[in-house]
Order: structure tokens, then C-alpha cells, then sequence
């Protein structure tokens, strides 16, 4: 028995240690006061079968949403070849300015929404090459036309570009150095803002967006669903994002830092308008929608941008109010 105790001590000593690391890295200032804002496209407004401005004059009006993240969808922007569409992002950011409210605008081939990579036809066969010129066109117009919005607050460029593995087949590998080819671009034709760059909360590095970015933003989502194991949620703390800061810190130094996707919606294997309610309760009920507003408050993100708000409005509109209702507390 002596022996097997002198063979395991070490063992218990560096668990001992890394706990006691652990603890130390998770030693941040919580915040007494968040700022909330949501995302909000076009693009999943339609998803649900819903009147785009509706929904977001909803959000302006009733929820009183003052911080917004929207995305400049290629498809949406560009649906001929150097023929734009302005008219869905023209009312959002007047919209904004109107009210007071400020927003995040991303530029870029993967923005958010499945299936993360967002291309026109036209430009889909496209030799790579080719494809990244018109990309880099794309996002030259969108910025000059609302580089002078002064309710803009940073740029966005893509949305989680190194989570490689997720959306594969639709995005294929990363190119990091056309990545650093757009984020140049966008400061040079707009110097006077930051450009945010995000990364995965759950499996993300974070170092390579964050170093990247002179902001940078994370998703954070609890409830998934995984096409082998199921419906089920990430065994994980805020802690678990308190030490991925410090870390992230400790190495790269410090900026501004924000949730920019925090899941407030349910995630499932089927079209939202095609699932059963109690599906979509049971997997994004008030209790999870309470619970995911309670977890981040803890993670030591001052900044949290919602996703969900187009789910919330279809639900009051059938008949399931409760999760509007809580984001009317959050937003006033």
C-alpha cells in the first residue's frame, strides 16, 4: 500500500495544482450591470414565416431594443452580380438611428445562420480565386455605403471563421489569409472603427480570433442537438468561460470582449415552424430561456447580444408570449 501511495502522489499533487490554477484564472469581476442587444436579420425572420419589419419594428417599439448586431447577407446584398439590394439593411440602420439604438454590422461570406456560409447563385461555381474577388467587392460596397451610419459600432467580419469543423460541407477549409485580406480591408476603408471578431464559446481556441480582432465576441450555447448522441447540454460552468478569458488575457493582452451569440432559441435537427410545441418548449422553455440569461451573467461579459428574438415574436404570435415577455424585462 506504501508503495501504490508514493506512485499516485505525484498524480494527486498536479490535479491539485491545475484545481488550484483553475480557481485562480477564474477569479474575475462579475458585472453588476449588462448591456443587452439581439441579433436580427431578414434572413430568419423569413425562416419563420414572418413579416421581416414587423418583427423588427417589434423590437424596436415593444422591446425597446437600444444594441443590435445585423448581418449584411451576400446572397441578400448581391442577389445579381454587381447588382445590390439595400433596401432590408437601409431599414434596419435608419431604423436604429431613428430610435437611438446602435448596432454591429457584419460583412462576409459565413455569417449567422445555418448554413453558416451564405453565397449567391451566381457566385457558387466560381474558380476560388474569383469568388474571394467578388467577396472582397461585396463587402468594399456594403461598407462604404454605411461607413458614415453614426449608429455603427464596430464591424463584424465572417462569424466564427475558425470553427472549421461546423458547416464543412457549406463552407469548406478556412483561408486564413483572405480572413486577414478582409479584416484589412474593412479597416482601410474605415478607419475610425474596431473590427469585431468572433469565435466559438464552446470548442474555440480563441487566440487566433482574438488576436485577430480589436474586439472580439463568442457564441455561448448550452442546449444542443447532435445528429448521434441527441438532444443534450454541455457539461460546463460560467467558470468555464472566466478561464478561458484570463487565459486568453494573460497570453494576448487585454480588449474588449462580449457575448455576441448567446442562444436563446432552441436547436433541433428540423426546420423551428415544422417542430411540435412542446418540442420546442421542452428543449427552449421559459425555465432554459431563464437559465441561459442566469449562466451568462456569470461568465464575466458585460456586452451579450441574444439570439432568438425572431423565435420569441413567432411564439407570442401562436399563442406562447412568456419568452417576450422575460425579454421585456431584459430590455427596459
Amino acid at each position: 500500500m506504501k508503495k501504490a501511495s508514493k506512485r499516485f502522489h505525484p498524480w494527486l499533487i498536479g490535479l491539485l495544482i491545475i484545481i488550484v490554477i483553475g480557481y485562480v484564472l477564474s477569479l474575475r469581476d462579475i458585472p453588476t450591470k449588462i448591456t443587452y442587444g439581439v441579433s436580427f436579420s431578414k434572413f430568419h425572420s423569413d425562416e419563420l414565416q414572418l413579416d421581416w419589419k414587423e418583427v423588427y419594428n417589434a423590437l424596436l417599439n415593444d422591446l425597446k431594443v437600444k444594441h443590435f448586431r445585423f448581418s449584411a447577407h451576400w446572397p441578400n446584398t448581391e442577389p445579381t452580380e454587381g447588382e445590390y439590394n439595400f433596401s432590408e439593411l437601409d431599414y434596419q440602420i435608419k431604423g436604429a438611428e431613428k430610435r437611438g439604438a446602435d448596432f454591429i454590422l457584419a460583412v462576409g461570406r459565413r455569417l449567422p445562420g445555418w448554413p453558416e456560409c451564405h453565397e449567391p447563385e451566381w457566385a457558387q461555381d466560381l474558380p476560388l480565386k474569383e469568388k474571394q474577388e467578388k467577396i472582397l467587392k461585396y463587402i468594399e460596397t456594403v461598407v462604404n455605403r454605411y461607413k458614415d451610419s453614426p449608429s455603427i459600432v464596430y464591424w463584424q467580419v465572417e462569424n466564427e471563421p475558425f470553427l472549421a469543423f461546423f458547416s464543412r460541407s457549406h463552407c469548406g477549409a478556412l483561408d486564413k489569409e483572405f480572413l486577414d485580406k478582409e479584416i484589412e480591408l474593412v479597416k482601410k476603408l474605415d478607419p475610425s472603427r474596431s473590427v469585431l471578431i468572433t469565435d466559438s464559446g464552446e470548442f474555440g481556441y480563441w487566440w487566433p480570433a482574438y488576436r485577430r480582432g480589436d474586439v472580439f465576441g463568442t457564441s455561448l450555447y448550452l442546449y444542443i442537438w447532435n445528429r448521434k448522441i441527441g438532444p443534450f447540454r454541455y457539461p460546463i460552468t460560467p467558470a468555464f468561460f472566466r478561464i478561458k478569458q484570463s487565459i486568453t488575457e494573460l497570453v494576448w493582452g487585454k480588449k474588449q470582449t462580449m457575448i455576441v451569440e448567446l442562444s436563446a432559441e432552441p436547436w433541433l435537427l428540423q426546420p423551428i415552424i415544422s417542430a411540435p410545441v412542446p418540442t420546442l418548449l421542452e428543449r427552449m422553455g421559459p425555465e432554459k430561456f431563464n437559465e441561459m440569461i442566469e449562466f451568462a451573467s456569470k461568465t464575466g461579459f458585460d456586452r451579450q447580444y441574444l439570439w432568438g428574438a425572431e423565435w420569441w415574436y413567432w411564439m407570442k404570435k401562436i399563442g406562447y408570449p412568456e419568452h417576450w415577455e422575460r425579454a421585456q424585462e431584459l430590455f427596459r
